[in-house]
């Protein structure tokens, strides 16, 4: 239900009410990305069953990720991020770690500022959306994507997520090391706990 709220809101615009830190503009902004097979994610995934969500500009054809300001009255900053992308992209989903902090300057205003990106795997395409008719948005794979994507700090966060997935993928790969076959009672006393009751 607060989806199609934030659906039918336009888009929040103006510089007033955004974060700056130091003179520096906060933006937020997803990688947003399903798989191609749904069964990739029981049986296990490769980067190949990847697709990445990369939008248009709102004044020319370029494409990019879904970002924007970080509004003052938003405390939590992936609250910001799923916002602009839901504004922009008209996708939600689940937000996953941080990928990392980017000093940027923009082309057209030739200021500095501050962009944080997050995955966001989706779990729904709207069909209406607030930005829905100043752009466009594309899936396609990771390698598509990097050689579209038009900022380069987006291209190194987009790097940094199939880093996070490759070594997200390793660990799924790799065999239990000996303290995950600890029974829980053995885990606890080997720190110096005391035991627990059986209820």
């Amino acid at each position: 239900m607060q989806i199609k709220k934030l659906v039918s809101l336009p888009s929040r615009t103006g510089r007033h009410l955004q974060r700056y830190n130091q003179g520096i503009r906060q933006v937020v902004g997803c990688i947003p990305y399903r798989f191609r097979n749904k069964s990739a994610l029981i049986v296990g995934t490769s980067l190949d069953d990847v697709e990445v969500l990369l939008i248009s500009s709102q004044k020319s054809s370029r494409l990019m990720f879904p970002k924007g300001g970080w509004e003052l009255d938003e405390e939590d900053i992936e609250l910001a991020a799923g916002r602009e992308t839901l504004e922009e992209a008209g996708v939600v989903g689940l937000l996953g770690e941080k990928l990392g902090e980017w000093i940027f300057k923009s082309k057209s205003q030739e200021k500095y500022h501050e962009g944080s990106m997050f995955p966001m795997l989706v779990t729904e395409v709207l069909d209406v959306w607030p930005e829905k008719n100043v752009r466009h948005r594309v899936w396609m794979s990771v390698k598509e994507a990097r050689e579209a994507c038009c900022a380069s700090w987006m291209k190194e966060a987009l790097d940094e997520f199939v880093s996070q997935f490759q070594g997200r993928k390793r660990m799924e790969e790799e065999p239990l090391s000996l303290l995950s076959l600890c029974r829980s009672e053995d885990l606890i006393r080997s720190i110096g706990a005391p035991a627990m009751e059986e209820v």
